[in-house]
C-alpha cells in the first residue's frame, strides 16, 4: 500500500444532544444531517476531499495544510448562514481537529497516525475551537501562524508521549466572540523579561511561572500543568502566559472563571475570554468565588 502526506481535518458539531431533547430524534436528525453536510460541503468547495461522515462530524482530506486552515476559520459563518434559513431551537457550534502527516488510502478510507490524532484533538476541542498538532503549526505562513496560540503538551490517548498542541485563536482570524484582551489595574509592558514573573497558589501548591517560560495550562486534566481536581474545573479550565511584558489569562472552560483583584468586593466573570494580569487578587474556577467551596487560586504579578 502506497502512503501519501495528507492533512485531515476532523469537524464535529456540538450542541446536537440540546436538539435532540427539544425538537425529538426525527427533526433532530434532519437539522443535525443537513447541518453537517452544509460544513462538508464548505470543506469540500475548497478542495477537501470528504472521506466520510460520522454522525455529527465529518473527516476531511487535504493536500494543503494552510487552505485547509484558512477553510475551518469560515465555519462557524456557515453555521450561521444556515441559521438565517431558518432559525434552529439550539444553537449549533463547530470543534476542529487536523493533523498533517503520512496516509494510507485503502478501500474508500483512510488511515495513519495523523487520522487518530485529528479525530482526539476534535474531541479535545471545543465548541467554535480549532485545536492543530505541532506538524500543522510548522507548515503554516507567517499570518497563520501569528493567529495560533500554544497550549503547550497535551497528552492524548493512543501516543506514548504529549503532543505540541496550538490552537487557533478566532480573536485574530474571524468574526466571534472569544478572545478579546482585557486590562485589569495599571501594569508596566516594558519591564525587563527576566523581573517578569507570576506566583500562584491554592492550598498546599505553589508555581512561579517566568516570562520566558512555557503558557501554563490550569485544569482537571492529567496533561495540565497546575492540576486542580474539583468536577466544576474543565479539564483544560485556563492558560497562563507571558507577551510582551504583560500576564495573560485565557479562560477555555464550560463554567467560568472569576477574577477579583485584591482589595476589590467585585469579580469579573471570564467565559472564553482573556484578560491581563496585574497586581495580587484571586481567580476562582467554575463558581464565584462568594462560594467558600470553589477553587480559589491566589495570584502575584511581579515586574
Amino acid at each position: 500500500m502506497l502512503q501519501s502526506l495528507r492533512t485531515v481535518v476532523f469537524a464535529d458539531l456540538t450542541g446536537s444532544t440540546g436538539l435532540f431533547e427539544s425538537v425529538g430524534n426525527v427533526m433532530a436528525t434532519q437539522l443535525i444531517t443537513r447541518a453537517i453536510q452544509c460544513v462538508g460541503g464548505h470543506l469540500a468547495q475548497a478542495g477537501g476531499r470528504v472521506v466520510k461522515y460520522l454522525g455529527d462530524g465529518v473527516m476531511v482530506m487535504f493536500d494543503d495544510v494552510e487552505v485547509a486552515i484558512d477553510v475551518c476559520v469560515g465555519l462557524p459563518g456557515v453555521l450561521r448562514n444556515l441559521a438565517d434559513r431558518g432559525p434552529l431551537p439550539v444553537p449549533l457550534a463547530v470543534k476542529v481537529g487536523i493533523d498533517c502527516g503520512a496516509i494510507v488510502e485503502h478501500d474508500g478510507d483512510c488511515y495513519g497516525d495523523a487520522v487518530n490524532v485529528a479525530s482526539r484533538l476534535s474531541d479535545l476541542a471545543q465548541a467554535n475551537e480549532i485545536l492543530l498538532s505541532g506538524a500543522v503549526h510548522q507548515r503554516l505562513r507567517d499570518e497563520q501562524r501569528a493567529g495560533c496560540h500554544s497550549l503547550d503538551r497535551i497528552s492524548i490517548k493512543g501516543k506514548s508521549e504529549a503532543v505540541k498542541v496550538w490552537r487557533v485563536d478566532w480573536g485574530r482570524t474571524a468574526e466571534t466572540t472569544l478572545i478579546f484582551p482585557v486590562g485589569l489595574g495599571d501594569g508596566d509592558a516594558d519591564a525587563p523579561r527576566e523581573q517578569c514573573r507570576l506566583e500562584l497558589s491554592w492550598l498546599d501548591e505553589q508555581r512561579v511561572l517566568g516570562a520566558a517560560e512555557e503558557p501554563l495550562v490550569i485544569g482537571r486534566g492529567e496533561e495540565a500543568g497546575f492540576v486542580i481536581n474539583d468536577p466544576r474545573v474543565s479539564r483544560r479550565h485556563a492558560r497562563i502566559e507571558w507577551s510582551g511584558g504583560q500576564c495573560m489569562l485565557t479562560d477555555f472552560s464550560s463554567n467560568g472563571t472569576w477574577v477579583r483583584p485584591a482589595g476589590s468586593a467585585q469579580a469579573l466573570l471570564l467565559r472564553r475570554d482573556g484578560i491581563i494580569l496585574h497586581g495580587e487578587g484571586e481567580l476562582a474556577l467554575g463558581a464565584p468565588p462568594d462560594d467558600f467551596t470553589v477553587p480559589t487560586l491566589s495570584f502575584r504579578v511581579l515586574g
